[in-house]
């Protein structure tokens, strides 16, 4: 009997994939930068992402950190591109969230590493809801 691919878990697929040297490399520096652990990071970007975007994530990884930023160090600091159009870890409307969080607190006077870690906190709810 046939059994078409999507009735199939892939979840077990897709770990292998992220487990793979240069995909674990990326996901770690990728979880580092959001300040979450490695686990659930990868829970994330399994039910997020498919199995041709993980096979690629190093190299777009690698390609969106060599290009130069955009002018909004806020925005830069949250990974508003990288985190949405480069590799999808994050809705538009999820990122874009966490960085008006973000950007009202900087306007309100707090300093601007504190208004980056609040939106990373933002981000980080997304993750582990």
């Amino acid at each position: 009997m046939t059994e078409y691919l999507y009735e199939k878990d892939l979840r077990p697929m897709k770990y292998n994939i992220l487990t793979a040297p240069r995909q674990d490399r990326t996901v770690r520096e990728m979880a580092a930068r959001l300040g979450v652990r490695v686990q659930v990071f990868r829970r994330h970007l399994i039910e997020r992402l498919d199995m041709s975007d993980m096979e690629n994530m190093p190299a777009r990884w690698e390609a969106a950190l060599a290009i130069p930023a955009s002018g909004d160090a806020l925005a830069d600091a949250l990974g508003r591109d990288l985190f949405v159009r480069k590799i999808a870890v994050f809705t538009p409307a999820e990122m874009e969230a966490a960085y008006e969080k973000a950007r009202a607190l900087a306007a309100g006077g707090a300093s601007p590493d504190a208004a980056v870690e609040e939106g990373k906190k933002a981000l980080r709810e997304v993750i582990t809801p």
